[in-house]
């Protein structure tokens, strides 16, 4: 990262849109983090871009913890935030398991909650910065044969009033498109 550039770290990175946003995050100068419970996936990507890569565990309060202080310490405080992982429960509502469904919601919603409350503690002090919790097409769609539950709606629709009311300036995106 370029010194003075600005750096986005994106968790749970995929080569969806993620990548897509690491790609033209790089393209605009900015110095890139990515991170994922395997970050051997991430070599391609980071070594095209030219981040950097990183293991978390996005459902394990010390391992987000752990991320960012390594992130800063690597490549100083993020501008922008972005928590894209997901994971799907597909079956009908009588029959689905509950175990299933309550570790796709430590990744979707609990997840997205460590790594905002981990972002808060470096911009809230700063006075600046953008999360981005993407809420996709296929999130909204977390359980098939069912009625549209939209599970990422459900996540984000709390969340967005706590951070509105507690972060002052901060942007806060809920949808992409």
């Amino acid at each position: 990262m370029a010194d003075g550039a600005k750096l986005a770290l994106i968790v749970g990175v995929g080569d969806g849109l993620s990548a897509c946003l690491a790609r033209k995050f790089a393209a605009a100068g900015m110095g890139i983090g990515l991170a994922a419970r395997n970050p051997e996936k991430l070599a391609a990507l980071a070594s095209e871009t030219g981040a950097r890569a990183y293991g978390c565990d996005a459902t394990d309060a010390a391992s987000v913890a752990g991320l960012f202080a390594e992130v800063i310490a690597l490549q100083g405080a993020p501008v922008v935030v972005i928590y894209n992982p997901s994971t799907a429960v597909r079956g009908p509502i009588a029959e689905v398991d509950a175990g299933a469904v309550q570790a796709a919601l430590a990744v979707t919603a609990f997840g997205g909650f460590l790594v905002g409350q981990q972002a808060a503690r470096v911009m809230v002090p700063r006075g600046s910065g953008v999360v981005i919790l993407p809420a996709r097409r296929r999130a909204s769609r977390a359980m098939r044969n069912q009625r549209r539950l939209r599970w990422a709606s459900l996540r984000c629709a709390g969340w967005r009033r706590a951070w509105r009311g507690n972060c002052g300036r901060w942007v806060f995106m809920w949808r992409m498109w």
